[in-house]
């Protein structure tokens, strides 16, 4: 099995850092970013298999980035990774597009878990 090929979005540089650490055993982590356009013209440019995306990104919300991705690269999978804990935004996460929302708060394997599971779904 290939490593996934994971783009990360945060703003937040020193959790960039742990989860681009956190995934570079299991992954292949192809770029991170800090905001919505970088992110769009990275998922282009790059054609990740999977995205691990925070809600709250400086310029455009993480909702519309994730239905535009969605809309423009369909195989790429999304996976929520945010500290919001409103069961509306999580529907509203995969009602976008999203194939997985995944806490910060949480256990750091909830985040592997869905990596695993998303890299084997076609």
């Amino acid at each position: 099995m290939t490593r996934p090929r994971v783009l990360l979005a945060d703003d937040y540089p020193g959790m960039v850092t742990a989860v681009a650490r956190l995934l570079s055993l299991d992954c292949e982590v192809v770029g991170t970013v800090a905001d919505a356009s970088a992110l769009l013209e990275s998922a282009q440019r790059l054609q990740p298999d999977l995205i691990v995306l925070d809600l709250n990104l400086p310029d455009l919300s993480g909702l519309e980035v994730s239905r535009q991705i969605t809309q423009t690269h369909p195989q790429t999978k999304i996976i929520v990774f945010t500290a919001v804990t409103d069961p509306e935004v999580r529907q509203r996460s995969l009602a976008v597009g999203a194939s997985a929302f995944v806490s910060k708060l949480g256990p750091v394997t909830d985040l592997l878990a869905a990596i695993k599971r998303l890299s084997v779904e076609p």
